[in-house]
């Protein structure tokens, strides 16, 4: 089964860095001055990267992959890959996109998806369980993983709870298909992998971005800029909660960097605790969760408190146990489970103004958003478990 989560290139962008504008909305100059993510590192794992671009010069660590999953993992057969590198450390070199996490460094991994048309090239590309085992025995804390589709397996679904066990944040994201499917998707609807959701300047859930109880966290994913294709010549303008996941895992760096002794645990639960939300904080949205991520937030409060280090923020969502799972059909709990499509808190027709953000945060429900995102970019090959 084949489904695509990735950017959608549509008109070119001249002047790269000026069609950054979540920098600026998320305060980024500020930030810097505090964190750049620096020390931490992030696997990326998508279709490959491009450490050759003049923004991700010296920002990509391939020497770090293991030998079984490293087949050409600086070759990049699409672009997405590099994209998504370069939105969390491109250092912005050349008129490159500028990272959020420039400071931090990019440990990659390929795996195949649809855009591989060479039989003999995927045989010799990771699986995705690899690739999360092998993220996971690296030194990179956070694993961002842009890609997805409706079909889950336990291979994968096991190799996640091994790099949870080894302490990695790991962020997914949650789909393109709302506007025509009505699935869920995986890795991000596993227990201990973060769903994030795509936003725009306004605060608008993407029309195409994918809901339900396995979205916990959104960021700004549209009218983003994304390498056109593997020339590697121009950049295009796209959409998708690809670019919106890779934007929350650079939030997580620049809070690690600055917090190097917390756990993943209390990096995501600052994330959750400071995101942008106009519901109760304890009934998380189906269509961009707890909110808008602003790791500024963290970074500006010395006096943070993150809360238990062995204490998982999504401990409810997370629940193996059917008993603590929502139902499709239930009224939302205070915590729904990961593994359920129904229930959560409806952000449609609700709006907020962040007290002292660049931006005006208005969220509505997918429903209400008006932007549609078409064209495949990032699609995963790949068989539902037993099917």
């Amino acid at each position: 089964m084949v489904l695509s989560v990735g950017l959608a290139p549509t008109a070119a962008a001249d002047d790269v860095q000026s069609q950054e504008w979540y920098l600026s909305a998320m305060q980024a100059d500020q930030m810097w001055k505090v964190s750049t993510g620096k020390g931490v590192k992030v696997a990326v794992i998508d279709s490959g990267v491009n450490p050759s671009t003049s923004s991700l010069k010296g920002q990509v660590l391939a020497d770090e992959v293991p030998t079984a999953v490293s087949y050409h993992v600086t070759k990049d057969y699409m672009g997405h890959g590099t994209t998504m590198a370069e939105l969390i450390a491109g250092t912005g070199s050349g008129g490159g996109l500028k990272g959020l996490a420039p400071g931090a460094k990019i440990v990659p991994f390929r795996i195949a998806v649809d855009a591989l048309k060479d039989k003999n090239e995927r045989a010799k590309t990771s699986t995705i369980a690899a690739a999360i085992r092998a993220a996971a025995d690296s030194d990179a804390k956070i694993i961002s993983m842009s890609f997805g589709s409706p079909g889950d397996n336990s291979d994968e679904e096991t190799a996640v709870k091994y790099a949870q066990s080894k302490g990695k944040l790991m962020f997914a994201a949650v789909g393109n298909d709302a506007a025509t499917a009505k699935t869920i998707d995986y890795p991000a609807a596993y227990p201990y992998v973060v769903g994030v959701a795509a936003a725009d300047e306004t605060g608008k859930v993407g029309k195409f971005s994918q809901h339900g109880d396995y979205v916990d966290l959104s960021a700004p994913g549209l009218d983003v800029p994304a390498w056109c294709d593997t020339t590697f010549k121009a950049y295009c303008n796209g959409a998708g909660t690809s670019a919106a996941t890779a934007i929350t895992s650079a939030s997580a760096a620049l809070i690690w960097s600055a917090h190097p002794d917390w756990t993943a645990n209390q990096v995501l639960r600052s994330l959750i605790d400071t995101a942008s939300r106009s519901w109760p904080a304890d009934k998380p949205s189906v269509y961009l969760g707890y909110g808008l991520v602003r790791p500024r937030k963290v970074l500006e409060d010395s006096s943070y408190n993150p809360g238990p280090a062995n204490s998982d923020p999504l401990a409810k969502q997370n629940a193996d146990d059917p008993e603590a799972q929502t139902s499709a059909s239930a009224p939302t709990s205070s915590q729904p489970s990961k593994t359920t499509t129904g229930g959560g808190t409806s952000a449609a027709g609700s709006s907020s103004k962040s007290s002292d953000d660049t931006m005006v945060w208005v969220v509505v429900g997918a429903a209400a958003a008006v932007l549609v995102i078409g064209g495949a970019a990032f699609a995963v090959v790949r068989s539902r478990r037993g099917a």
